[in-house]
């Protein structure tokens, strides 16, 4: 993992991720591989998980990339054939591909604003959902699945209507399929990143106006994307076996601080 001591726990296992390309997605995809995982990377861009691939064969894993669309009900169905049609299996899964979206007052929202980041954000995920565990259940050897959420599903900036919807109805969604498929051996939950240092903050928050996210987290700084990467794949791990329906903040305590969201509003 990121202080690059490595258990094996994933040694002749498969995982599955998406968004794989950047950010969070990318640094989990590595981690699995440290740990002895085969890695399915899953995203837009093709270049971008051909150059995650290299990472994960560099770091031990073998790398099979899928570009898919989360929001398309064939490319997910395809993503997860595809996965077992190579490696016969799937014990684990990181839901990383999201989206920022519109972010501005309800007032000047559009409705398809609306439904393009809920597409991405809660149906891409219930898809995802959806086949990993059907996967997951008839090769009877369970498995782990974690989404990546936020920490927006339990707190406000101004203009985070939609997100902050989005990431809230991720929180709800787990609990229900966590009920459904926990005496079967499959785990779900989900990781509530704060403010992580990767390309979605970038575009979202320009860099004056990250100095009070700062200011206001008592680890007195940004999160890295490996920090949330190595919970995610802790929370796939035997490890974490007797963990689910939790959706756990990775955010240097700003959420128990109480952050201050007027002071910083997304750069527009």
């Amino acid at each position: 993992m990121a202080d690059g001591k490595v258990s094996g726990a994933f040694q002749g296992k498969v995982a599955l991720v998406t968004g794989a390309g950047s950010g969070m997605g990318r640094a989990a995809a590595v981690a699995f591989a440290r740990e002895g995982a085969s890695v399915v990377l899953a995203g837009r861009r093709s270049a971008e998980l051909d150059a995650v691939a290299a990472e994960v064969e560099a770091a031990g894993g073998r790398a099979l990339a899928v570009p898919t669309d989360v929001a398309k009900v064939e490319d997910v169905q395809r993503l997860v054939r595809t996965t077992l049609e190579r490696f016969d299996r799937l014990d684990a899964a990181f839901n990383n591909a999201g989206v920022e979206g519109a972010f501005a007052p309800i007032h000047e929202l559009k409705p398809e604003d609306f439904d393009h980041t809920f597409g991405i954000n809660v149906r891409g995920v219930w898809l995802c959902m959806k086949y990993q565990v059907e996967a997951m259940l008839r090769s009877g050897r369970g498995g782990a699945i974690v989404n990546n959420s936020s920490w927006l599903a339990h707190g406000a900036l101004p203009g985070s209507s939609i997100y902050a919807a989005s990431k809230a109805a991720l929180d709800g969604m787990i609990r229900a399929v966590a009920l459904e498929v926990a005496d079967k051996g499959v785990r779900v939950n989900n990781v509530n990143p704060g403010i992580i240092d990767t390309p979605m903050l970038h575009r979202l928050i320009d860099e004056p106006a990250r100095r009070p996210f700062i200011e206001n987290t008592p680890a007195r700084r940004l999160g890295t994307p490996a920090e949330v990467a190595d919970v995610a794949v802790w929370l796939c791990s035997d490890a974490a076996r007797f963990v689910t329906a939790q959706n756990l903040l990775v955010d240097g305590g700003y959420a128990i601080a109480g952050h201050r969201p007027w002071l910083a509003a997304p750069a527009r």
